[in-house]
């Protein structure tokens, strides 16, 4: 096995919010057991803020690379309703924590779970993804082939027209500006990040096609309708982004 693979993966809970762990003290993702489909972690909401840069009924295909608790997976899941989400996870015991204990769904028609490589799964369908979500990690913190440039690149060929990459990238990292610049490569400049969170995590996005060219008052009116359907909060990110990256 993997050595990857070998670290322990454990499970706490305080006040009434779960934690998902690789060994450490190190937050891997959490969940309020009251509400087990809202998005708990800050670097999480904003990674679901790619909802505002296209219109409904965007995104129909979603990509994600790593699992976690399953949190991206759950939002989409149960709030946007006409997509179809595949995740890849590289290791099984994440995706029977993720069921065990943080409500995951089984895979039906429009969830499937593919335990693999996800620098190598991304390079196996061509102008195919409306949206692709990367957030993973090993138990040291360490991104490995998924943050890389071949990665990025291949993200971009996985895209459909009109499509986005969202990752979520450490701040405070030594590789956080070389990863920048080798997604500005990739994307030919089309990128933004968000301010880092309070956790060190920055979220961001990219595309390879036109100038997106919206407009503050579109962000806001999709950031109140997205809060209104959903109960996520993403007016202030909304403020945040700038419109034409």
């Amino acid at each position: 096995m993997s050595t990857f693979l070998t670290h322990p993966i454990e499970v706490s809970e305080e006040a009434g919010i779960r934690y998902l762990h690789f060994g450490s003290d190190w937050v891997q993702g959490a969940m309020r057991v009251r509400r087990p489909f809202a998005l708990e972690l800050e670097y999480t909401r904003q990674m679901a803020a790619g909802l505002l840069l296209r219109p409904a009924p965007w995104p129909r295909r979603v990509l994600m690379i790593g699992l976690g608790p399953g949190s991206l997976a759950k939002f989409f899941y149960h709030h946007v309703p006409g997509c179809k989400i595949s995740v890849v996870e590289i290791d099984p015991r994440v995706v029977q924590i993720a069921r065990s204990h943080f409500r995951l769904p089984e895979e039906d028609a429009r969830l499937a779970i593919v335990i693999g490589d996800g620098a190598d799964y991304v390079t196996r369908r061509s102008g195919y993804w409306d949206a692709i979500l990367v957030d993973g990690f090993d138990y040291k913190a360490q991104a490995g082939a998924l943050a890389t440039e071949p990665f990025y690149a291949a993200c971009r060929a996985a895209l459909s027209e009109g499509g986005l990459f969202t990752a979520n990238l450490f701040g405070q990292r030594r590789g956080f500006k070389t990863a920048l610049d080798q997604l500005k490569r990739a994307f030919d400049g089309h990128i933004f990040a968000l301010p880092a969170c309070a956790s060190g995590n920055v979220i961001v996005f990219a595309h390879g096609g036109e100038t997106l060219a919206l407009n503050t008052a579109t962000l806001r009116a999709r950031a109140a309708d997205l809060k209104a359907n959903t109960g996520l909060d993403l007016r202030q990110v909304a403020a945040q982004f700038d419109p034409n990256f």
